[in-house]
Parts: C-alpha cells; structure tokens; sequence
C-alpha cells in the first residue's frame, strides 16, 4: 500500500520576502517584487529588471566561512532548509538520518561562479582560479551540502529540467516516501541567475519582457499585454514526512501532497506543443495520481509566465481538461509578483499551493487589466480572494518540454 506524505514544513527567500510570513502576506496584498536590476550595471541590456533577492544575509543561516565556498543558489537552499526545519519543528538528533534525504533541484547552478571565475581566466590565467571553483558551479551541490550541513543520509538527489525542476523535485520525493524509501525528505528548488551571461542570454532569445520603465507592471500573466517574463531568483524547500512518522512526533501538518505527474512535449528546445495537449495530460496524471477526478480541483497555480505562447497554451490544456469545470476554477499567477524564479519556480508554488489549502485564500494574479479575449478563465485578478480550496494543483513547464504538475489537498486524518 503506497504510504500517505504530508508537508510538515516549509522555508523561502523570495523576492517578495526571505521568510514564509513575508512571503505570503506579500503575495495576498498583491506586492511586486519586481525592480531594476542591482546586483549588475544592465544599462546595456534589452531588459533591465528582474526579481532580486534582497536583503539576504548568509550568515545568518550558516558559518560565513563555509558560506564563502558556496554559490548564491546553494546559499539559498541552506537557508531555506535551516528555516523549514524549523518550521516543521523537526528534532534531527530524534530521528533515524539514513531516512531523512534531500532532493533540492536547480534549473541552471551556479551561473554567478561560472561567470567571475571565467573572469579570473581570461584576466589573471589558470593557475588563479579558485579551487572551490567547480564544487561550487555544480548544479547537484544543492542537495549535497544541503545533506552535508544537516546530516541528511536518505537519498540525495538532483532533478535538473529547466523551469520544471522545483515542480519535478518535489514530485520525486513524494516518490520516494510513498514507496517506502524515505520518512523524511527535503526537497525543492534554488536558483541565482541574475548575472550578466544569464541575463544576456535570455535577452538574445527575446524571452523576456521589456516593460523597464514601470518594472513593478512587466509581469502579467494571462493579460492582453504581456511581452514576456521577467527573471527571478530564490528558494523554495518543503519538508515532506510520511503521515504516521508526522503523526507519531505530534507535527504540524500544512496539506497533503497527493498527487504527481510528469510528461515531456517531445516537441521544441524552447516552445511549448501547439494547444497544450500534453500539460493537458500531465495534470490529468496528477489528478489520477491522488484518486480524484478534475471536477475535484479547486484552484490552480498556474506555470503562468507571462508570455504570449505560455498562457495561451495553458489556458487550451486546462479548458480541454476541465472542461465546463474550467469556469468554476480559481486560476493565479505567484510569477505576477515574483517573478519566473526559473528552477525554483516549482518550490515557492508549492508552498504557495499548500498556503492556499491551509488558509483558504487565494492569491491573486496582478497586472490583469486588459483581458485577453482568447484567454477566459477566472484568474482572480489583482485582488486576494477568500474562498474554500480542498485541492489544488501547481503546474510547471521548462524548456526542453519538460511538464510537471503536483496536487496537494486539505489533511483528513
């Protein structure tokens, strides 16, 4: 019998807030995270905002020594598993390590390193890189120090798949519990991009919105402006616990994650497959997954990039899906505030899916002004809502045609 998995804690830095309760009292106000880029002069740049991470302190969450010797996306995934530890008010020294495993996934690594460190190259030669060079570019260091520093000796896994890799992590290790190989699993995604290679490269592909004179209004998913995305940055870990193992130490128990389902477009490097057809199906593996029918789902958490070709699709896939359901369906963007965090996109979404469930209010999407006529659903725009969600799904899809979807539901003992 496959085993029941909870979510008993969780940790995010984010640009709207480096901790959950700002985080979410950030996106129910409707805040954008969204400014001009400060961590690089981008004048130069087609687009030149992004969602920065700010104000986050390492050493607040690890040695600053040890912190040196790591990429930004590595320090985000420490000090986000410090602060779901703490949430699920997990003990580690109480329970058995070789079934407590991580699985923290990245879309790029340690793109911040490679670029300085090619710097060092070509102005100061070889013999002047730093040694922690490769260590720390790596994209599965994520998990590995995130193992190291909390002693963590389950399974220790990396997901790599773009923009799906948080959706794709978490799904993985509600796998692995559910089969009975783990109790306890961290697991997530972490992403740092924001650099001057990254930004370029996504600008030459003109993927991303251009709207620099009003950042705080670039990101509009689903609306009839929307000229692209914008790049994030952040973190976003849950701890998932088999149910009695949660039970038996009295934890908090935020939702139930129920459901998993993973497909490829098999279709282009960069675009989705015409009309969603296979994001249609990857939610339907999701829903079939945890028992359910789709007239059970309540709310979706949208991929919702803000990109003409995404919406459009996504919106195809849960109308052919849904059906006359579709209408009656709570659908917002988190990525109108924050963001695409690229591989951590997946991890905040989840927490957000398991905010909703827990408090029943919904998010809203912002910057929805001008509806699109060919997108018609219910994107709660641009205010909270309060409504009942006993199930909610989360999508996310990357390039190279990567699908995932997760469902979490409301806790029945």
């Amino acid at each position: 019998m496959k085993k029941r998995v909870v979510i008993t804690g969780m940790g995010t830095v984010s640009p709207v807030g480096n901790n959950l309760e700002e985080f979410w009292s950030a996106l129910l106000a409707g805040k954008s995270g969204i400014t001009k880029v400060t961590q690089f002069d981008a004048s130069d740049y087609a687009t030149q905002i992004a969602g920065e991470v700010k104000g986050f302190e390492p050493g607040n969450y690890m040695d600053k020594k040890e912190a040196r010797r790591m990429d930004r996306f590595t320090q985000f995934a420490i000090a986000c598993t410090r602060m779901a530890i703490d949430d699920a008010k997990l003990d580690l020294d109480k329970i058995d390590r070789e079934r407590a495993g991580t699985l923290v996934g990245t879309g790029i690594g340690g793109m911040e390193t490679l670029h300085d460190q090619y710097k060092v190259l070509f102005e100061k030669g070889p013999n002047r890189i730093s040694p922690f060079f490769v260590p720390m570019m790596i994209a599965n260091m994520a998990s590995g120090l995130t193992s190291i520093t909390f002693g963590l000796q389950g399974p220790c896994l990396t997901v790599v798949t773009a923009c799906a890799t948080g959706t794709n992590s978490i799904g993985e290790a509600f796998k692995i519990i559910q089969r009975g190989d783990a109790d306890i699993m961290v697991c997530g995604g972490t992403e740092a991009t924001i650099s001057p290679a990254a930004m370029a490269g996504f600008c030459s592909m003109k993927a991303m919105s251009t709207r620099n004179d009003a950042p705080e209004k670039a990101s509009r998913p689903f609306e009839s402006g929307r000229d692209g995305f914008v790049m994030g940055e952040g973190c976003g870990i849950v701890i998932l616990e088999e149910l009695e193992h949660a039970k038996a130490r009295g934890a908090k128990i935020y939702a139930e994650m129920a459901g998993y389902g993973a497909n490829a477009d098999a279709y282009h490097i960069t675009a989705p497959a015409p009309e969603g057809v296979q994001q249609g199906k990857v939610m339907a593996k999701a829903i079939a997954d945890a028992g359910l029918k789709p007239s059970d789902v309540d709310y979706i958490n949208a991929h919702g990039t803000s990109t003409p070709l995404n919406d459009k699709n996504e919106t195809l896939a849960i109308k052919a899906l849904f059906g006359d359901h579709a209408k009656k369906l709570a659908v917002s963007s988190t990525k109108s505030m924050t963001g695409h965090l690229l591989g951590a996109a997946g991890g905040i979404e989840c927490i957000v899916c398991a905010l909703t469930v827990a408090n029943d209010m919904i998010h809203p999407t912002i910057n929805y002004e001008t509806p699109d006529p060919e997108l018609d659903l219910d994107y709660v725009p641009n205010q909270a809502r309060k409504q009942v969600v006993n199930v909610a799904i989360s999508n996310s899809f990357g390039f190279g045609g990567h699908n995932a979807t997760i469902l979490v539901k409301k806790y029945v003992g």
